[in-house]
């Protein structure tokens, strides 16, 4: 209640508020544990673990000014200090000339293990040249990275020091909950320690980072600097890494993320062992399913992920997965949405054979998956020969489109591989259903509800089967460029066509 005492004025009259709040408190809230008196015992124990992490790099000319400051006002009274930092001797041989060439780059890690091994965010030691890390005695120590995730935006280092260090201990992320207390604590720009004290704000936080994204949000303040520090439970354990705020001035509004320590753990192991993450890989292209296509394959309520793509010879190839599929589940996790999927294959082993429940024509059917190993990166391969011929179009007026068979003129026109399938759509109306979602010449039509098509004559029987089905809309896998992505379309009309 000390809190809510200071934000009392009036004396007598906020004594009476007082009263009557206390009084009208429900008794739930009585249950619940009170307000830590202090945070003193706690942070002075966790403290000498969080450290300070400098990365150097050679920036361009224009990136820094002389000797690597930051743009400080003349006269400024950090401007001193700053300078005498930033051409310190990090060898404690007194001090160094200045050196343009070099910039640092500030943020905060811990120690999670005695020997020195410290975990911290990727982009903290992103490009750099050399890593140094300032104990909280004010030691100071080179680092070597031992592995690094883009993806997670994690990294491992590792110091030598005399002896075993101070090291924390991660905690369950799964068991915090909205409203507990957390402390964020950092050592940015060298000065030593620095603790803030908030609440967990919400859980499951996407910020369109990554395909990984599952934030813990905090309001205890994260300021610049404080990036790779832990974000700690009331049992001193680490729950979270301090990653990225949401402000329009640079500082703290709090609104603070943290990535999850369930998700961090693994994949730091997998950084001390590999040197890079092993993550569990299905080979699958997959967009959310909203209720306009849940509706036009009669799936209820929208869930899942829907397959837009399958990449040849992956695991879900070899599974029988095909595009249009809902993965419902995947080794027996619930898949919400298209964003949970990522994750709960990312954390299957690499190797185990996993049942997948997918929506498939109106049922649910169940096939078996062997995860595989998330490759570096995808090739993707084009070939652009050149093939005359142009048969004539097809308007389908109910949906507000024309189409046309592939030809060598429209993969001339639009850009399309030799190995080209689908139908092409060659006009789209104004206003039409088509237009409305973003359709528009040059995009190809390679399935209509889950079959394929390759001219126009397919995709009307199509829609006349959909439409004796007695459904609102037409699902189509629409492709551009490299991307595919299924598109509901509304019927309406008798769905008449004309030659183009």
């Amino acid at each position: 209640m000390f809190r809510l005492r200071r934000n009392l004025h009036g004396g007598a009259i906020g004594a009476v508020w007082l009263c009557l709040l206390l009084v009208g408190l429900p008794a739930a809230f009585a249950d619940g544990p009170p307000a830590p008196p202090s945070f003193a015992d706690l942070a002075a124990k966790l403290l000498p673990a969080v450290v300070n992490v400098a990365s150097t790099e050679a920036p361009a000319p224009s990136e820094s000014p002389p000797g690597g400051l930051p743009q400080l006002p003349p006269g400024s009274p950090f401007e001193k200090f700053f300078h005498d930092f930033m051409n310190h001797d990090h060898g404690g041989g007194g001090s160094a000339p200045p050196t343009p060439e070099r910039l640092e780059s500030l943020g905060s890690g811990f120690i999670i293990d005695p020997s020195g091994l410290i975990a911290t965010n990727n982009h903290v030691i992103a490009g750099a040249t050399s890593v140094t890390v300032t104990l909280h005695d004010g030691t100071i120590l080179p680092a070597t990275i031992i592995g690094r995730d883009e993806r997670m935006d994690l990294a491992l280092l590792r110091v030598h020091a005399s002896g075993p260090l101070p090291a924390v201990q991660f905690g369950d992320s799964d068991i915090v909950r909205i409203g507990d207390w957390v402390l964020a604590i950092g050592n940015p720009f060298g000065l030593g320690g620095t603790v803030t004290a908030g609440i967990v704000s919400a859980r499951g936080r996407n910020l369109n980072e990554g395909p990984y994204d599952d934030f813990i949000q905090t309001d205890a303040p994260i300021n610049r600097g404080n990036s790779g520090g832990p974000l700690f439970d009331m049992q001193g354990q680490v729950i979270g890494i301090n990653t990225a705020i949401f402000s329009p001035s640079g500082g703290s509004i709090g609104i603070g993320f943290s990535i999850p320590s369930n998700l961090a753990r693994p994949v730091l192991a997998q950084l001390q062992k590999y040197g890079h993450p092993r993550r569990g890989w299905l080979g699958v292209r997959i967009q959310e399913v909203t209720p306009d296509i849940a509706a036009s394959l009669g799936l209820k309520p929208p869930s899942g992920a829907l397959v837009a793509g399958v990449n040849a010879g992956g695991p879900a190839d070899k599974a029988g997965l095909k595009t249009g599929d809902v993965i419902l589940t995947f080794a027996g996790h619930a898949v919400k949405d298209m964003h949970a999927l990522p994750l709960i294959v990312a954390e299957t082993s690499i190797g185990a054979t996993v049942p997948v429940d997918v929506w498939r024509n109106g049922k649910t059917e169940t096939l078996q998956a062997v995860v595989g190993e998330l490759p570096p990166e995808e090739q993707l391969a084009t070939n652009e020969p050149q093939h005359p011929a142009a048969p004539a179009e097809t308007a389908i007026s109910s949906l507000g489109l024309s189409l046309a068979p592939v030809s060598g003129a429209l993969r001339d026109k639009y850009h399309l591989g030799a190995s080209q399938k689908g139908v092409v759509v060659t006009e789209v109306s104004p206003g039409g259903p088509a237009s409305e979602k973003g359709l528009r010449p040059g995009d190809v039509v390679l399935e209509v509800q889950q079959q394929e098509v390759n001219t126009p004559a397919e995709v009307i029987d199509r829609l006349d089967a959909v439409r004796r089905e007695g459904r609102p809309s037409v699902l189509m896998l629409i492709q551009r460029g490299n991307e595919m992505n299924w598109v509901p379309l509304p019927l309406g009309g008798s769905g008449k066509v004309a030659p183009g």
